[in-house]
């Protein structure tokens, strides 16, 4: 199987629809399905059979014509893509609504982001646990990650303390910050960042139903 070309310049909407086929061979893993055409996978999936194969093509030569796709490869072959073939060490910067929820998502766990901690500024939830995870006082959280490195934190504080906590993960290594704090963040360029802005998801959907477009 050809191995990915990491110097391929892939389009972002081909990555960001890397996850939807990671969890569609996810369940056909786990439904004993052996192989799959891309005629079947995009019944499945939503997209066009063309487009699965283009996508796909952009990393390697998966697919065997008249065979379709092994499914069991293609699934480890996509978590090799996506990174999760490996695990991560993560943080919680913010135990309100959002970080709670997170925090309990048990599936992150599964797919190998293992919660170290969880920091609040609010002295009402320290000492508190999710899942085991104690919520530490804020003003700890340099300590913490200088003697624990980290590899992904989420920040899901209020808009004007965003690009503080961002300024002290960076400072303290941290190279992946997933921000649901409605303000984008910056960072130094080997840093990546992912700002999930949830009302402009919600926008979206209210665009589509208006029947504008």
């Amino acid at each position: 199987m050809q191995q990915l070309d990491k110097k391929k310049n892939i389009s972002m909407a081909v990555i960001k629809r890397l996850p939807k086929y990671h969890r569609y061979l996810n369940e056909l893993v786990n439904n004993e399905v052996d192989r799959i055409s891309s005629k079947e996978l995009s019944e499945k999936i939503g997209f066009t059979a063309s487009q699965i194969r283009q996508d796909l093509n952009c990393f390697g030569d998966f697919g065997q014509q008249g065979y379709g796709y092994n499914v069991k490869d293609l699934h480890y072959q996509i978590c090799k893509i996506l990174g999760i073939t490996k695990e991560y060490k993560t943080i919680i910067v913010g135990a309100g609504n959002i970080g709670q929820a997170i925090a309990n998502y048990l599936n992150f766990q599964k797919m190998g982001f293992e919660l170290n901690a969880i920091f609040d500024i609010n002295p009402k939830l320290f000492g508190l646990k999710i899942r085991d995870v104690e919520i530490q006082d804020i003003d700890y959280l340099e300590s913490f990650l200088q003697k624990n490195p980290i590899d992904i934190a989420t920040i899901s504080v209020p808009p004007k303390n965003a690009q503080s906590v961002c300024d002290i993960l960076v400072k303290n290594g941290v190279k992946g910050i997933w921000n649901f704090a409605p303000v984008d963040l910056i960072a130094s360029n080997d840093v990546m960042i992912e700002n999930v802005h949830l009302s402009e998801s919600l926008l979206t959907l209210t665009c589509l139903m208006n029947g504008e477009l």
